[in-house]
């Protein structure tokens, strides 16, 4: 075991001495080595070398330790930057709202690009900054490169059915806008209540997985303070070795019981033309 902790404590040291000696200038082919020199240091990082003394004091297990601390390391906010996610439902909401809005307007005799500079000032709060955005746009370019900005700037599908529906309109002077906003504000509608079943329907798996992550935590939480003799055989680097691709295993399954949770979204089909205004 000592002569273990020596090899491992050598190669950590040998490697933080490379990253330190190596000029700056000096262009690597190695991405490993971009990929460690071009990260940005948050304090939530400090609970990786925590977490791997902690394990550490509190078992002695150096190879537990190093798997519960790229366990960590995997975190969100930790290890690595935090996953910012928006409201898809909110976000498809806003859309059927602003569609039926447009929808009115043109309704009263307005043009297309008069009627998405009069729903600019009151789209829902969602849209409120891409709306007023593309609403400014087209009063120096065209009105399809500012709609397909609106699209890649909102990057959702069902925006997109509205994108094609504008274009068409403004290429083709359509005479049934008003319909066809009307039914894609529907098609909208009935998106939204869709996610919300699935999200009650998925809400058991995200329940299972919280579940069975504190069971598991628990159990062996239990074994360690009330029956540490039960743990012995895993004090040996084979054990060890076992019980990291055991806590492995757990994190790989949660994970794909987390991803069974979500949402696949469709791939967009409206894309900015490259030989548009950039």
């Amino acid at each position: 075991m000592k002569l273990f902790v020596a090899v491992v404590s050598g190669l950590i040291f040998g490697l933080g001495v490379f990253f330190i000696t190596s000029p700056r200038r000096v262009t690597m082919q190695w991405p490993l080595f971009h990929l460690v020199t071009s990260y940005q240091f948050r304090l939530t990082q400090l609970l990786i070398p925590a977490t791997f003394m902690g394990v550490a004091m509190l078992t002695g297990w150096i190879v537990v330790s190093m798997a519960v601390a790229a366990l960590v390391a995997t975190v969100p906010g930790v290890g690595r930057p935090q996953i910012h996610t928006r409201n898809e439902q909110e976000l498809v909401d806003a859309i059927a709202t602003w569609t039926e809005q447009l929808r009115d307007t043109l309704a009263g005799s307005h043009g297309l690009e008069q009627a998405i500079v009069a729903t600019s000032v009151h789209a829902p709060f969602a849209l409120r900054q891409n709306v007023k955005k593309l609403a400014s746009f087209i009063g120096y370019g065209s009105l399809e490169d500012g709609l397909r900005r609106f699209g890649d700037d909102i990057n959702n599908s069902t925006a997109d059915f509205v994108v094609a529906a504008l274009i068409t309109a403004s290429q083709h002077q359509a005479r049934d806008v008003g319909q066809l906003l009307t039914h894609i504000a529907q098609c909208a509608r009935d998106e939204s209540k869709m996610r919300s079943r699935v999200w009650v329907g998925r809400a058991r798996t995200r329940s299972a997985v919280k579940i069975i992550a504190s069971v598991i935590g628990s159990f062996i939480a239990g074994l360690f303070i009330f029956n540490r003799a039960y743990l012995q055989p895993y004090s040996s680097i084979e054990g060890q070795v076992v019980l990291s691709c055991i806590l492995c295993a757990f994190a790989i399954s949660l994970s794909l019981m987390q991803s069974m949770a979500k949402i696949i979204e469709p791939e967009r089909f409206v894309r900015r033309r490259m030989t548009g205004i950039l």
